[in-house]
């Protein structure tokens, strides 16, 4: 990020603090990467926030298991924040609307994933009247 290789770590502390960035260190249980190719998915992972000028940054590291793509399914994914869904709770064709738009929701206002689908579907698919509608 910086170099700073043999700087004390209070030190960068201070002067990331100074700088106005704000490092989040994140308990995480999956993360997902998904590409055209593959999904790239990274089990005990550390995941680090940085907020930095109004951008947040993530970091993952870890070692990832390559899987199949699953792109254009309505496969089974974990989010961010943990929340499970079953393999054989196929929800996705309720009223249309897609689990991308439902986990996209969910993870913006902190919800899960059926209040989100609910909000999504008084709105009519329309995410950000959903999110506003959760905030």
């Amino acid at each position: 990020m910086f170099g700073g290789g043999g700087m004390n770590p209070r030190k960068m502390q201070q002067m990331m603090e100074q700088m106005g960035i704000d490092v989040t260190e994140l308990d995480v249980e999956e993360v997902v990467i998904k590409t055209g190719e593959e999904d790239l998915v990274f089990s005990d992972a550390q995941v680090t926030r940085m907020d930095a000028q109004g951008q947040q940054t993530y970091q993952v590291v870890g070692e990832p298991e390559s899987r199949e793509s699953t792109a254009g399914g309505s496969g089974s994914t974990a989010e961010l924040d943990g929340d499970e869904r079953g393999d054989g709770d196929e929800s996705g064709g309720d009223a249309g609307i897609p689990e991308d738009d439902v986990e996209l929701v969910a993870q913006r206002a902190g919800v899960g994933s059926e209040t989100a689908r609910e909000a999504l579907e008084a709105t009519d698919g329309d995410l950000a009247a959903a999110i506003a509608r959760l905030e």
